[in-house]
């Protein structure tokens, strides 16, 4: 029988979410990279009063960074109960979660340049 859908329950379920991203901002320090750059492109977003589908644009490229490291975190962690000694598959899962987050950030990069990058080179040639 399924449970019944519960308000308190929904609200806990938030409370854990939120725990988990201050832990990943705690505990990762390419999580405080990502927050410096987060906080950086919304400033310029806002100073550039960018139209809903740059912004669009640049949330969608916000959200893939930070779900690949939260991701990435909790495969690190979930690796590290299974296997605390270094173990050469475990070795390469982490790998390849880190090189996720490397994917999403490149992409993040290209995607903030194609879109903040003319409102800088208006900025530059006035």
């Amino acid at each position: 029988m399924p449970n019944k859908f519960s308000i308190a329950k929904r609200i806990k379920s938030f409370q854990y979410a939120f725990r988990g991203a201050a832990l990943m901002l705690k505990s990762q320090h390419n999580a405080w990279i990502h927050a410096v750059a987060t906080l950086m492109v919304l400033f310029f977003g806002f100073y550039f009063d960018l139209h809903a589908a740059q912004w669009c644009m640049l949330v969608l490229a916000i959200m893939a960074v930070w779900t690949a490291e939260a991701l990435n975190t909790a495969l690190e962690f979930l690796a590290d109960v299974a296997s605390p000694e270094i173990h050469p598959l475990v070795e390469k899962a982490k790998d390849v979660a880190a090189g996720a987050v490397l994917i999403s950030a490149i992409g993040a990069v290209a995607i903030a340049m194609l879109v903040l990058g003319p409102h800088f080179i208006k900025l530059i040639c006035k």
